[in-house]
C-alpha cells in the first residue's frame, strides 16, 4: 500500500466527538462524525439529536472554533436557544484557563481513560457513538458508588 492510499485510509477511520454536557460535566448528548467535518458543523448535529431529548435546554457555551454564521443559523432552527463562544483575551500570555470550557475538556479527559476510548478503534460510526455512551455510563456508575 502507498504511503498516500494509507493515509486516505487512516482518516477515513478518524473520528471527531462533539458532545454537550450539563454543568457537572455529565454527558448530554453526543455525536460522532467523520474527522473531514469542521466542528461547527458537527456541532449543528449534536445541537439536533440533543435538541429532541431536552427541549428545556436555552444556553451553551462553546469554544472558540464554533464561531460562525452557520452555528447561529443551526441554532435558530431551535427557537429561543442562545449560544456563548468562550473567547481567549488577547492581552494575556501563556496558559490560562476559559471558563466553562474546562468543564467539556475533563469530561473527554475522563471519558478518555477507558481504553476504547483512547483511540479509534471502531469501525463504525455506531460503534463509536455507543462505546462513548457506555463510557459515560460507567462514569455515573462510579459516581453513584461513592455515594
Amino acid at each position: 500500500m502507498t504511503p498516500a492510499k494509507r493515509s486516505k485510509v487512516a482518516s477515513a477511520r478518524s473520528f471527531k466527538r462533539q458532545i454537550i454536557t450539563d454543568t457537572l460535566g455529565l454527558l448530554v448528548g453526543a455525536e460522532i462524525h467523520p474527522a473531514d467535518v469542521q466542528d461547527r458543523d458537527g456541532a449543528a448535529l449534536v445541537i439536533g439529536a440533543v435538541h429532541d431529548l431536552f427541549p428545556w435546554l436555552r444556553h451553551l457555551f462553546a469554544d472558540s472554533a464554533y464561531s460562525g454564521g452557520g452555528l447561529d443559523r443551526a441554532i435558530a432552527r431551535f427557537g429561543h436557544w442562545t449560544i456563548e463562544v468562550v473567547r481567549r483575551s488577547a492581552d494575556v500570555a501563556g496558559f490560562v484557563v476559559l471558563p466553562r470550557r474546562w468543564v467539556v475538556e475533563r469530561t473527554l479527559a475522563w471519558l478518555n481513560r477507558n481504553r476504547r476510548l483512547a483511540k479509534d478503534f471502531e469501525a463504525s460510526l455506531a460503534s463509536a457513538k455507543a462505546w462513548l455512551y457506555l463510557g459515560s455510563i460507567q462514569l455515573l456508575m462510579k459516581r453513584l458508588a461513592r455515594v
